[in-house]
């Protein structure tokens, strides 16, 4: 170990890892990796419950034709909308990170394979989980307010009125690059050696990421920045709208990822090393 900074902090040693095969057969045997899948379904079926139940409750409570005169007070509101997703995501990823690294979200999991985290295999089986756990969460939903659920538009991510569809994309592409970007930030190994003084939660910055681009980004699709939610949603409403505008929140959540990918390790991980040892040099 270092030697002690001022008394009171210490430089802590550092490996960076060998990055993951990117066909890992042998995972395909461990009962870690089933129960990794496993929780990637469950957090994913809770995540979709909790904030699609907050919406179409939302968009009850706030339903100027029930009569309530004032309706356009009533309910949660976007910033209640915005932290239903982002305390959800905080909550999930804590709970879920020791056990599959609580991805939650195709788009995260993309970035984390493009960047070695995870192979292939691993990948391509958290993303089936998450959007089968996607869709059964907004099924529930729809089985406890099935009065409500298609009334209100089901959840489903659709661009508004007023926006084309490039703009739609580039905030797709933007707010997922913002989540993603944050995930590499806040779970950079390299970083905490670094940074050691400064313990950071790290479900606590990435959920708040998902929070701010929310409030950013719902007047203008819903926000999806992940692709399961979109997908889900879209399978259980099923209506010609969800379907058109599906792509885009594939598309974009995917070149945002893939860029937060590539500007993490490539641009500022290289600048981290490079910290890392100028703070050894010092200690």
């Amino acid at each position: 170990m270092a030697k002690d900074v001022e008394g009171e902090f210490t430089a802590k040693d550092y490996t960076d890892p060998p990055p993951a095969p990117l066909i890992d057969v042998e995972e395909l045997g461990k009962w870690s990796f089933y129960r990794a899948v496993i929780a990637e379904f469950i957090a994913t079926l809770l995540f979709l419950y909790i904030t699609v139940a907050t919406v179409i409750g939302y968009k009850h409570q706030s339903d100027p034709t029930l009569g309530n005169v004032d309706a356009a007070c009533s309910g949660v509101g976007i910033l209640g909308i915005a932290w239903a997703f982002g305390g959800m995501i905080f909550i999930l990823v804590y709970c879920t990170a020791g056990i599959s690294g609580g991805h939650i979200n195709p788009a995260v999991t993309f970035g984390l394979f493009l960047a070695r985290k995870v192979s292939l295999i691993r990948a391509v089986l958290y993303m089936v989980a998450q959007c089968l756990g996607a869709i059964c969460g907004v099924g529930l939903v729809k089985g406890f307010q099935k009065a409500y659920y298609v009334r209100y538009g089901g959840g489903a991510n659709e661009l508004a009125l007023g926006y084309s569809r490039g703009t739609g994309l580039a905030a797709e592409i933007i707010g997922t690059f913002v989540l993603v970007y944050t995930v590499f930030s806040a779970t950079d190994p390299k970083r905490s050696a670094r940074d050691s003084h400064v313990p950071v939660l790290a479900p606590l910055p990435i959920g708040f990421a998902v929070f701010m681009v929310h409030l950013a980004t719902i007047p203008i699709t819903g926000t999806g920045i992940n692709p399961a939610r979109s997908f889900g949603a879209a399978v259980i409403y099923n209506k010609d709208k969800a379907w058109d505008d599906q792509w885009i929140f594939w598309v974009g959540p995917f070149i945002g990822a893939a860029i937060a990918a590539a500007y993490h390790q490539y641009i500022l991980r290289a600048g981290a090393v490079k910290a890392l040892g100028s703070f050894r040099s010092n200690a």
